[in-house]
């Protein structure tokens, strides 16, 4: 029999199932824990139809699924030379008003690596893995951008970092130039995990059509069987996040406590029409993060963001680390919403770790979500674009 690799995620018990889900109804009950911890892994093999479905029927698979080429959510437009002498995201977001700056707070940025020799970079600790074949740093850009917005340090006299007093970022490199596989992503965020990250940030997504394609090109598919393939597929990867989501929610319990933000894609073009969130960010326990940009009229959602989301965030002409310089680049896209968020999440743990001693996932999504508002977002703004709002940082006075 022929057979064909699988990423497989397996607990050596049986799991409840959650009570709940974060959704798109902005829930945060998650994972009911028994007393002691199961062993979730995750593995590669190669497996036949007949063991497929074995596996399936097996009540300790937690999920099973073909690995998927992933891709960067790509920015819009050219990346250009900012026009601006500040980043209004920071104000968008309250962050210039926050007492908390990312303190003692570890964050995980799966991207295209970083530029590590980046003055925004100063002083923090990175621990850099690479899950691709290619050299260890950036040299695509993306992912020293989206890392400057969460925790880059003052250039040229501009602020762009949301939580300037992180001092350990875990950088897993995830995508080449040929893009990465769901498969690598998944190990990626495990690792994160087991490194101790707080807040993982992805800014990338399944490339549906590019498994399309490649169906139809390797094994000489009609179209409509490959999209009927691809779909099938598509639905095993969205389920394989969930659990691996579900999961790192239930770790949380034993002092491995992070939650995932990701972006929600650019494939809309407002107002001819919307598209919905895409993979990752479409799995349930994922905060899927949408993209808003300035106007007249309060923040407005950008034409080019996916609905469905939990919360928004400044994804228009935000102003970040250039890779291979010293200076700073403009990029736009719900992958420059995406690192907003992250470092938002940051403020957030680092109040609950000051007012509590700890850091509880579940809590920490629901502050994050409950974050969002309304007042400074245009008329007629809508839930299913925006979520909850605009992300906003801890302030004093709000409550636990």
């Amino acid at each position: 029999m022929d057979s064909t690799k699988y990423i497989i995620l397996r607990s050596s018990e049986i799991l409840p199932p959650a009570r709940g889900d974060i959704g798109r109804a902005h829930r945060a009950e998650m994972l009911p824990l028994e007393a002691a911890q199961p062993i979730v892994k995750l593995e590669d093999a190669e497996l036949t139809k007949r063991e497929v479905n074995y596996l399936r029927r097996d009540p300790t698979t937690l999920a099973i699924a073909k690995p998927m080429p992933m891709k960067l959510v790509e920015p819009v437009g050219s990346p250009s030379a900012p026009t601006a002498t500040k980043c209004w995201g920071i104000d968008a977001v309250r962050a210039s008003e926050s007492p908390y700056d990312g303190t003692g707070i570890t964050v995980a940025v799966l991207d295209t690596g970083i530029d590590p020799n980046h003055p925004a970079f100063k002083g923090v600790k990175l621990v850099q893995k690479n899950f691709t074949e290619e050299a260890d740093n950036d040299i695509h850009g993306h992912g020293t951008h989206c890392a400057g917005t969460i925790f880059g340090q003052d250039v040229n006299d501009i602020r762009i970092g949301i939580a300037k007093n992180i001092k350990c970022a875990l950088i897993g490199k995830v995508l080449g130039k040929g893009g990465g596989s769901s498969d690598t992503l998944a190990k990626a965020i495990q690792w994160a995990v087991n490194e101790g990250a707080n807040v993982i940030s992805m800014s990338l997504g399944i490339d549906f059509p590019g498994y399309v394609d490649w169906l139809v090109r390797e094994y000489r598919m009609d179209i409509k069987p490959a999209t009927s393939l691809a779909l099938e597929e598509y639905r095993a990867n969205v389920n394989l996040f969930t659990e691996l989501a579900r999961v790192v929610a239930a770790q949380g319990e034993f002092g491995r406590s992070a939650i995932i933000v990701a972006a929600s894609g650019n494939e809309s073009n407002r107002p001819k029409y919307e598209i919905s969130v895409s993979p990752p960010a479409a799995a349930t326990g994922i905060v899927a993060i949408g993209a808003l940009g300035e106007s007249n009229r309060g923040y407005t959602v950008a034409r080019f963001s996916n609905n469905q989301v939990n919360i928004a965030a400044p994804g228009v002409n935000v102003i970040s680390a250039d890779a291979g310089t010293d200076g700073l680049v403009s990029m736009n896209g719900t992958s420059m919403a995406t690192p907003h968020a992250a470092g938002i999440a940051a403020l957030w743990a680092q109040r609950q770790l000051e007012l509590t001693g700890r850091i509880n996932n579940v809590s920490l999504m629901a502050q994050l979500i409950a974050s969002g508002t309304f007042d400074s977002l245009a008329p007629g703004s809508e839930e299913d674009d925006v979520g909850t709002g605009i992300i906003q940082a801890p302030l004093r006075n709000w409550s636990v």
